[in-house]
């Protein structure tokens, strides 16, 4: 290992060099390289099937990798996994809630699962009541909530221990775009406070908000960079054009 690969990872929140995931003879993600830096909204896109939800499972510990180097806030993911763990939030495509529990027993749950005391859960509640404005809320059970409200519950409950990176493995499914805008809004704030925020989707237009893009395909990092630059890079006006022109090629 040379003197660079021990040095950089510490500088970023994520470092993979040729990260490789394999079942089988199937190849979900092949030598993956790429960086995240602390604070940064980072997006990987690609259709379903494009490696983006293992990427994500291999960072947070799910699934360990068949090969490569990965470090998470500068953690090495094979053998310091549990820390790992401890640093990060992560929001499932199904949001992962207790639908019979109301919105603060789900904070008061998760919060205790993260080792927070009744003070501190008691602080965040506050927090997520007065940040997302679930004033009057907190006593709604999750099962009569609307998805919109699902999907704010749900990343509450990721930030709740306050973790220096959130995972948000297509947040946006199924919710109608002003949702999705305004489920945005709370990402953005989020990372102006510092948090890193990797979040996988399948909207194009989404990726648009994101500072930087990976954009995968059958398990291959086929483009990184900003959306304007890439856009600038391949001579095409929208992200979707971007998207098709970059697969295809």
């Amino acid at each position: 290992m040379d003197i660079a690969t021990t040095i950089e990872p510490q500088k970023y929140a994520i470092y993979a060099r040729k990260l490789v995931k394999k079942f089988g003879n199937f190849i979900a993600d092949d030598n993956l390289n790429f960086e995240v830096h602390p604070g940064e909204i980072f997006g990987l896109l690609g259709a379903n099937g494009a490696g983006k939800t293992t990427a994500i499972k291999m960072m947070t510990g799910l699934l360990k990798p068949t090969s490569g180097i990965l470090k998470v806030n500068g953690y090495d993911i094979y053998s310091e996994s549990e820390i790992i763990r401890k640093s990060i939030g992560y929001m499932s495509q199904k949001f992962s809630l207790y639908e019979e529990l109301t919105i603060y027993e789900n904070i008061r749950f998760f919060g205790g699962i993260y080792g927070l005391n009744l003070k501190s859960i008691k602080s965040r509640a506050e927090w997520a009541e007065h940040t997302f404005s679930l004033s009057g809320f907190m006593d709604k059970r999750v099962s009569n909530l609307p998805l919109g409200w699902k999907q704010k519950v749900a990343f509450v409950v990721a930030s709740i221990h306050n973790p220096a990176i959130i995972f948000l493995d297509e947040p946006t499914g199924g919710v109608d775009p002003s949702v999705r805008r305004n489920f945005w809004d709370n990402i953005y704030q989020a990372s102006i406070n510092g948090t890193t925020i990797i979040v996988t989707t399948h909207y194009m237009d989404e990726a648009e908000y994101c500072q930087r893009i990976c954009i995968m395909d059958q398990g291959i990092i086929k483009a990184i960079g900003k959306p304007n630059e890439l856009k600038n890079k391949f001579l095409v006006n929208t992200m979707n054009e971007l998207f098709i022109k970059i697969v295809r090629n």
